[in-house]
């Protein structure tokens, strides 16, 4: 290791015993693992590491020579998949300085012949937040500072309304006595989910309530549902149909005054691309996991922005998805709201900024602003769980789920 970056981390280390003690800081605490270094120290990736936990998300860890640690987090699907492909990245990245991160993004993208697809996209987004996870730790910023901001102090979040949080936004999915995923529903069907959501606005008359369709409602159906949906202020309508066929999104679109929302299987820009030109969705939700990382979903937001759209990105997902959801909302203007953004995470060594009055603070710490509890995660390494396929209960097709 450099002698000067040894030297300034025992003089960071002296001084926690003096008067920084005195406000509580340990050499446990993240500050002191994220201390700063000169943008002309030698710093090189030394090793990546990949999790696979039991509730399948899939984290990957990537240390440096400097002992600065970056973490990020992939696909949940696949997980197996996501975490080998990883870990094949390091044949690239190991050897070389982590901070031009943009420039990585890059050259793991185009310098692979069959490009894009949610494992390749998976890959690329967890390697991504990890390495700005590095550079804000080695500058000692928030990665929204490196990226401009803030461009807001707190995010709106939607989850579970919650008068201590102040949580008022929320979604849920539309149903009757079952799911609605038969080619064309008839009239009970539909009529049973539009009176479950109105008995649902009327609970919660002062909250945004989005219904999120999640792909499984065939075309036909969801062509009727959001018109007789309607006169009970969807806040929008998510997923309407697949996002395999743009055009079919898109003329749905016009058939209603609500918004549509998706992005959650859409990767990339070019893929956002296509439903910005088509007028397929007036709110895009990515997902940092596998959109592209926060490289990418910086890049979606400025395409949105030119369309007027704001982006919600999509999380259902870890710790790392949350806090560099959270690095997006600090640096990008079109930020709309947070999915699950009033969430706690038990494998967090201290926990984010509270929820107030619904919106979360953006961290303050350096890189993603958390820091993961390794023995924590540890515990909960294992064998994913699967998905397995959905069928109708009448006749045993398949369905969408």
């Amino acid at each position: 290791m450099p002698q000067n970056l040894v030297s300034r981390r025992n003089w960071l280390q002296t001084m926690m015993v003096g008067p920084a003690a005195l406000v509580g800081l340990n050499a446990a605490s993240s500050i002191v693992k994220a201390a700063p270094i000169s943008p002309k120290d030698n710093i090189k990736v030394t090793k990546l590491e990949t999790f696979v936990l039991k509730n399948s998300w899939v984290f990957v860890k990537i240390s440096t020579n400097a002992g600065i640690t970056g973490w990020g987090e992939m696909l949940k699907d696949d997980a197996k998949a996501c975490a080998a492909g990883a870990l094949e990245v390091g044949d690239y990245l190991i050897g070389k300085d982590p901070r031009p991160v943009v420039h990585h993004w890059q050259a793991i993208h185009r310098g692979a012949f069959y490009r894009g697809g949610p494992i390749k996209s998976a890959i690329s987004s967890g390697i991504d937040q990890a390495l700005w996870d590095i550079a804000g730790k080695c500058y000692g910023v928030p990665v929204y500072k490196l990226l401009g901001g803030p461009t807001r102090d707190k995010v709106f979040v939607y989850g579970t309304p919650d008068p201590i949080t102040g949580v008022r936004a929320m979604k849920v999915g539309p149903s009757g006595s079952r799911k609605l995923h038969k080619y064309l529903e008839g009239h009970k069907m539909v009529d049973e989910a539009v009176e479950k959501f109105a008995a649902l606005r009327e609970k919660y008359p002062d909250v945004d309530i989005g219904i999120d369709f999640h792909g499984a409602v065939q075309p036909t159906t969801a062509s009727v549902l959001v018109k007789a949906l309607e006169p009970y202020r969807p806040w929008f309508y998510e997923e309407i149909v697949q996002a395999l066929n743009v055009d079919v999104m898109a003329d749905i679109a016009k058939k209603t005054h609500i918004p549509l929302a998706t992005g959650e299987r859409v990767f990339l820009k070019w893929g956002f691309r296509e439903i910005l030109e088509k007028g397929a969705a007036m709110i895009l939700q990515p997902d940092v996991n596998y959109a592209g990382g926060i490289t990418e979903l910086k890049v979606i937001a400025g395409m949105a922005e030119a369309y007027y759209a704001p982006i919600a990105p999509h999380n259902p997902n870890g710790p790392c998805s949350l806090a560099a959801s959270l690095q997006v909302a600090g640096c990008v203007p079109n930020f709309l709201v947070q999915e699950r953004g009033d969430r706690e995470h038990e494998l967090l060594a201290e926990p984010l900024p509270p929820v107030k009055d619904g919106y979360r603070p953006l961290p303050k710490g350096p890189g993603l602003g958390i820091t993961i509890d390794e023995d924590k995660l540890m515990d909960e390494v294992g064998e994913p769980r699967e998905y397995q396929p959905q069928y109708d209960a009448d006749d045993d097709s398949v369905v969408d789920w």
